[in-house]
C-alpha cells in the first residue's frame, strides 16, 4: 500500500514539481542576465499550448518512440522513488534515452539526425560516471537498493565526495546545460535549428517536455541520496546543485563533442575510480 501511494504521488506531483523547477530555472537565468524573465508557470503555459497545436510529422511512427521515451522515464522514476535496485534504475534510464535517440533518427531530418548522434555521444560520456556512482554507493552501504541507501545511518557523501563531484559534473549533460547542451538546447541563442527535436511539434513535443520534467525530479533525487541521512542537508544540497547548474549554464559557451566525451571520461577515471580505490585501500 505504501509503495502504491508513493507511485501515485510521483505520477501526479513529479511533473508539477518538474515544471516549477523549469520555471524557476528561467527566472534565475533571467536575473543573472539582468532581465525580469517569465512567470514561474510559463513552462506549463508553453506545454499546454503545444497540446492545442497541429501535430505535424515527417513519419507517423516517429511519435511512437516519444511515447516509449515518456513511459520509460516515468518507469525509471517509479523504480527510484519506490526504493528499487539502483542498477535497474540506471538501465531503465538508459533505455529511455535510447528511445529518444530512435525518435530523432526516425524523423529523417539532417538536423534531428545530427542531434540523435550527439545524444548518443552524450550517453557515452555520462554512463561511466553514473555506474561508478552506483558502485561507490554499494561499497559504502553494502546495497544497491535505493531504499537501503536512503536509510543508511551514516552520511554517504563523506565516504564518496569525489564521486559526488563527478556526478554533478555529468548532471550538466543530463540537464542539457551549457557547456554540454549538444543534442538540443532550451536557449534560443544556442540553436538556429533545434537539434534532435527539430521535427517534433504539437503533442509530441509537449510529451518530450513533460518527460524531461519527470526526469529532472528523480535526477535531483540522486543528489539527495548522497545526503539522505539528513533531510535538511539533502534539500540544501539539491538547491545548491540546481543553482550551480544554472550558474554554469549562464557562464560557459557550448563545447565540442570531443571535449565533452574526453572530459567526462577523465572525470570518471580520476574522481570516480580514484574515490573507489581509496575506499578499497581504506577497508583493507
Amino acid at each position: 500500500m505504501k509503495l502504491f501511494l508513493i507511485s501515485i504521488i510521483y505520477l501526479v506531483f513529479a511533473p508539477i514539481a518538474g515544471g516549477l523547477i523549469a520555471g524557476l530555472d528561467r527566472i534565475i537565468s533571467a536575473r543573472m542576465q539582468a532581465r525580469v524573465g517569465p512567470p514561474i508557470f510559463q513552462p506549463f503555459y508553453d506545454t499546454f499550448k503545444l497540446f492545442n497545436k497541429e501535430n505535424l510529422v515527417v513519419r507517423r511512427s516517429q511519435n511512437l518512440y516519444v511515447y516509449f521515451f515518456l513511459i520509460f522515464v516515468i518507469f525509471t522514476g517509479l523504480l527510484f522513488f519506490t526504493g528499487g535496485d539502483l542498477l535497474l534504475v540506471i538501465f531503465a534510464l538508459t533505455l529511455a534515452a535510447m528511445f529518444l535517440v530512435l525518435a530523432g533518427y526516425k524523423a529523417s531530418s539532417p538536423y534531428s539526425f545530427i542531434g540523435a548522434q550527439r545524444e548518443l555521444i552524450q550517453m557515452m560520456a555520462y554512463e561511466p560516471m553514473v555506474l561508478l556512482m552506483a558502485v561507490g554507493m554499494y561499497i559504502v552501504t553494502k546495497s544497491f537498493y535505493v531504499s537501503d541507501i536512503a536509510v543508511f545511518d551514516k552520511p554517504v557523501f563523506l565516504r564518496i565526495p569525489a564521486i559526488f563531484i563527478g556526478f554533478v559534473y555529468i548532471l550538466l549533460i543530463k540537464f542539457r546545460k551549457s557547456p554540454f547542451d549538444l543534442s538540443m538546447s532550451h536557449h534560443a541563442h544556442q540553436e538556429l535549428v533545434k537539434g534532435l527535436s527539430t521535427e517534433f511539434s504539437g503533442k509530441a513535443l509537449a510529451l518530450i517536455e513533460i518527460a524531461h520534467w519527470y526526469e529532472h525530479v528523480f535526477l535531483l533525487g540522486f543528489v539527495y541520496l548522497f545526503f539522505a541521512y539528513s533531510v535538511a542537508a539533502g534539500l540544501i544540497a539539491v538547491a545548491a546543485v540546481f543553482f550551480l547548474m544554472i550558474l554554469v549554464d549562464n557562464t560557459f559557451a557550448r563545447v565540442k563533442w570531443r571535449l565533452t566525451l574526453e572530459s567526462s571520461w577523465l572525470v570518471a577515471l580520476v574522481l570516480g575510480m580514484g574515490n573507489i580505490l581509496v575506499l578499497y585501500f581504506i577497508k583493507r
